[in-house]
């Protein structure tokens, strides 16, 4: 009877599985893969923004998704420190299993290797000589110690090995390589805001998400000066200075205060020709806190930052610290008043009452250049072109909603044609649309608001559309007067929503009252009505300016008119009650800069140090094995010169064919 039972192996248990999956070379690769992944999108997408801009530039749907992802600040959401645990910890275990056996196979010469495993060596040589095996085997020890390898000779009971070793060393470089891993790991994690974010699990810090002066900030949304890890921003105008900074958390900020001040003197920033800044750097004073003396006055530049006690200052960005700005307020529905003079400030508002309503006016940035490419109609050779000053403002009704704006100060060129131009927009999402006021003959916009004016004039409107009608309908009966009178309503009707509603008024009209086979007919109507009623009206108006119509409308003043009349057809989407226009400011700039206080980023760069080292040694200082294997045969002593390399093989093959040679004048080969 055949016993085919198999032996039964002990089962493992589940702590040495569990070691032996952690510290597998497939769980570290995939770590770093996904560590390298998350790194990369931590890249691309600027982390730590408020949750508004991640919400205008992805729309609701990815926002969210995103967010639970935690894309928006990688470096410091668990499952980023999570992977970054369990890489170290999967490296710190292929250091504890590899380590020993590395270390043990650099000290072992392997003297007990065996003649059968020699000859499967693809690189190896044989041949027999008169020298006895003593001899031969000094003679090789002395010859591969001249070319710098170890030597360990071992004697059997019929045989002699001769085991040469170099570049050992080298495997040092793999011990080295995990442990940077493991050293870059633990400083990375020293350096996330764990701490912060166990603070905040327990309710001790609370993220402030209302838009307060820092000193309003209450303690709970506050962090000491004391605190050892964190990176904020701080924007500071030209003149003032801060003592603390911004830490984003989540959809708030927390305060940051710092042991001391910094102020600013002056920034300065350059452009390329495409408008792109090309460099900025800020003149900054830095005080100490206790005994307000100043310590240190530096200048700090994009990619050169400032080491002050362990806080990193780096140059991040720019804006606008305040700009003053001085306008006409031109009133779009009491055209015929004066304009308004108004003084504004860049990040402060003022309050309006218009026909329309209370308004507030939130001045929100000032840029004295506007560089944008040419159109490539434009035969003036020219890449780029500078729009000169702008302004950007948003006016907010009663109920919270708002228009933002972009106006500029000096007229713009379109088509042969001078523009003052306003964008408008209802979301940061969507691009500005422009409202285009033509420059009339005194280079303003006086005859355009007299235009508007004269529009608004209910008695010199009817007076216009009646002296129209009745050149048309010149009956007496009672029907013709009726007739008369229906034109004279409608077409005064027609002009008035025009005025106050746009060409997008008198659309939705159209819609809503005609019928969709006779829409283009009776739109062409209506914009041939408008442009007689409007005409007389502007001719009216030229009048009234003193301009000599003895030859009739010039054509100057008639493309006057249709650019006039394209603006106030722009006036019902404008939303504004007023145009505001910039006539003089003073511009004042801030500078954005980023603090850190990193205690981690030493143990970063002494594990990357340990990294090049580890990875030099691994790539450059290669470990060789050769063996010579004599055994006496017949009187005569057979050789066996093998050898083997771990990297560079090429290289090693053209070491190991010298050395043969030379092995073979030292031992030469028996030829009787």
């Amino acid at each position: 009877m055949n016993d085919n039972t198999q032996p039964v192996r002990p089962r493992r248990s589940y702590g040495a599985l569990t070691i032996e999956f952690l510290g597998s070379m497939n769980m570290a690769i995939t770590l770093l893969v996904v560590i390298a992944i998350a790194a990369v999108i931590g890249t691309v997408l600027q982390q730590n923004q408020p949750y508004t801009d991640y919400e205008v530039k992805f729309g609701p749907f990815w926002f969210v998704v995103f967010h639970k992802l935690g894309l928006y600040n990688i470096y410091d959401s668990s499952w980023f420190m999570g992977l970054l645990g369990f890489l170290l910890i999967s490296t710190s275990i292929c250091i504890w299993r590899s380590t020993p056996h590395i270390l043990r196979d650099m000290r072992q010469h392997r003297t007990d290797v065996e003649h059968k495993s020699l000859m499967g060596f693809h690189l190896k040589g044989e041949w027999r000589t008169a020298r006895t095996d003593e001899q031969a085997a000094q003679t090789a020890g002395a010859l591969l110690r001249a070319r710098g390898y170890g030597i360990r000779q071992q004697r059997y009971d019929d045989h002699v090995v001769v085991a040469g070793m170099k570049g050992s060393i080298g495997r040092i470089g793999y011990i080295l390589t995990h442990l940077a891993i493991v050293v870059i790991c633990v400083g990375a994690l020293i350096d996330t805001n764990l701490p912060l974010r166990f603070k905040e699990w327990r309710g001790e810090v609370k993220a402030e998400t209302a838009n307060i002066p820092a000193a309003q900030v209450p303690a709970s949304s506050t962090l000491p000066a004391s605190n050892k890890i964190f990176r904020g921003t701080v924007t500071i105008p030209e003149g003032d200075s801060a003592n603390f900074l911004y830490l984003q958390l989540g959809n708030g900020y927390l305060v940051q205060n710092l042991p001391f001040t910094i102020a600013l003197d002056k920034f300065r920033i350059k452009h390329y020709p495409s408008g792109m800044p090309r460099s900025f750097e800020s003149d900054i004073k830095i005080f100490d806190n206790n005994n307000k003396k100043e310590v240190l006055h530096t200048t700090i530049a994009v990619n050169h930052p400032l080491d002050y006690k362990g806080y990193t200052i780096f140059q991040a960005s720019f804006a606008d610290g305040g700009s003053h700005l001085q306008m006409k307020a031109w009133s779009l529905d009491l055209p015929a008043d004066k304009p308004l003079e108004l003084n504004g400030t860049v990040n402060h508002f003022i309050k309006l009452t218009t026909p329309r309503g209370k308004r507030t006016i939130e001045f929100t940035n000032f840029k004295l250049y506007n560089i944008f490419p040419v159109d490539p109609s434009d035969k003036s050779g020219k890449k780029f072109r500078n729009y000169g000053p702008s302004f950007i403002f948003k006016v907010r009704d009663p109920s919270g909603e708002a228009l933002e704006y972009v106006n500029y100060m000096a007229p713009q060129q379109v088509n042969g044609r001078e523009f003052f131009m306003s964008g408008v927009r209802s979301s940061p999402a969507e691009p500005y649309r422009y409202l285009y006021i033509p420059i009339d003959s005194h280079g303003g916009i006086e005859r355009f608001m007299q235009l508007l004016a004269a529009t608004h004039d209910q008695k010199l409107l009817k007076q216009v559309v009646a002296h129209q009608v009745d050149s048309q309908v010149t009956g007496n009966s009672p029907q013709d007067k009726e007739m008369r009178a229906t034109m004279q309503s409608s077409i005064v009707r027609l002009v008035n929503m025009f005025v106050a509603e746009g060409i997008d008024g008198v659309l939705q009209h159209m819609r809503q009252n005609v019928a969709a086979d006779k829409q283009q007919d009776a739109m062409n109507s209506y914009i041939k009505v408008l442009q007689s009623v409007l005409g007389d009206v502007y001719v009216k108006v030229l009048r009234q300016d003193h301009v000599d119509l003895t030859h009739g409308v010039s054509n100057t003043d008639s493309r006057y008119f249709e650019d006039a009349m394209n603006a106030m057809a722009m006036l019902g989407p404008y939303g504004s009650p007023f145009y505001l226009q910039l006539t003089n400011f003073q511009q004042v700039q801030a500078s954005g800069l980023e603090i850190t206080r990193a205690p981690g980023k030493d143990v970063v760069y002494f594990g990357s140090v340990m990294l090049i080292l580890g990875v030099f040694m691994m790539f450059y200082l290669h470990q060789r094995r050769v063996w010579v294997w004599l055994a006496s045969v017949d009187g005569k002593t057979e050789v066996l010169f093998a050898g083997s390399g771990h990297r560079n093989r090429t290289e090693f093959e053209t070491e190991f064919s010298g050395l043969q040679t030379e092995l073979q004048k030292a031992v030469p080969p028996d030829v009787s």
